[in-house]
């Protein structure tokens, strides 16, 4: 396991200079000036001239490269325009409202669909596998931003149960995480569902019931645990995606994280600061399917490089 570990930390470094060099060029080769969308078409040359050698367009696109890498790797991302303030620095500031959305969401998720998806195995074909694959059928197809104003509508407009928006206690996480969470507790009920199908089909299940084990343990420790690769790899996957996603959320419900900081940086045409954004959510995808295949060699030691 441990040379396994190794060989996937010597293949991340490859990918966060790829990540890197894509948002570099995402950012730099779109059509448009970036400095008249941020000062505007009406603005003097000289403002725009001296903006520009602010930021260092004014330089060869080779030289822009290696110098948003050099200083990348130093933490350096630049200064945000609007606040003046380091870009690295006001985003360390909103990480951890977007991690804890983020793991508020999976925890949510997580709750709601390994009990859904082992019960809809465990009684297949039964009204409650209908019932919970239904309503997986229906979570999967409701958008965020159809989802979002209409918990805000039931639980704080009407019936004032739950807070309308930002971040503070337990009660304001509740609706962000639930909106958030929804699509991926669909999409996670399913694959336990079917995962747990064909392990409870496996001979060592029948094994462990024909050594007298109560059907509990029969079906948690045995069959459960020998269907957590599947379901690893989505909550891996989409853990990525609810970074990205989190933009949606955290907008409906003003909550201070990265992605209402990527909205805020489009809005007021913040280049520095919507460039370290997309890196910084980029990145943290990338990390994500580290932890993975870590997790991967610890569920099943099988898994391995030749």
């Amino acid at each position: 396991m441990r040379n396994y570990i190794i060989k996937r930390f010597l293949l991340f470094f490859p990918v966060i200079i790829g990540v890197m060099t894509l948002v570099f060029l995402i950012i730099h080769l779109i059509p448009g000036d970036p400095v008249e969308l941020m000062l505007g078409e009406n603005a003097q040359i000289s403002d725009k001239e001296k903006l520009r050698s602010e930021l260092g367009l004014n330089k060869p696109i080779i030289d822009q490269y290696l110098t948003f890498m050099i200083n990348a790797f130093k933490g350096d991302l630049g200064r945000s325009i609007y606040s003046q303030k380091p870009v690295f620095t006001t985003i360390l500031e909103r990480f951890p409202a977007t991690l804890e959305l983020t793991l508020c969401a999976i925890f949510a998720a997580l709750i709601i669909s390994l009990p859904l998806g082992i019960i809809a195995a465990y009684r297949q074909y039964s009204i409650f596998d209908n019932g919970s694959m239904f309503l997986s059928l229906l979570g999967i197809s409701i958008p965020n931003f159809w989802l979002g104003p209409l918990l805000i509508i039931l639980f704080s407009v009407m019936l004032g149960w739950l807070p309308v928006a930002g971040r503070g206690g337990i009660s304001h996480i509740i609706l962000p995480s639930i909106t958030l969470g929804t699509a991926l507790s669909s999409i996670l009920s399913r694959m336990t569902r079917s995962s747990m199908l064909d392990s409870l089909k496996e001979e060592y299940v029948t094994t462990a019931r024909a050594k007298g084990l109560s059907e509990n343990t029969v079906v948690i420790k045995h069959a459960l645990s020998n269907a957590m690769i599947p379901i690893i790899t989505i909550v891996g996957l989409q853990s990525g995606a609810l970074l990205s996603g989190a933009i949606i959320t955290e907008t409906i419900f003003s909550w201070p994280g990265i992605g209402r900081l990527t909205i805020q940086a489009i809005n007021t045409r913040d280049y520095p600061l919507l460039q370290g954004c997309i890196l910084i959510i980029s990145l943290s995808y990338v990390v994500v399917n580290l932890i993975t295949d870590i997790l991967y060699a610890y569920f099943d030691p099988r898994i391995k490089y030749e």
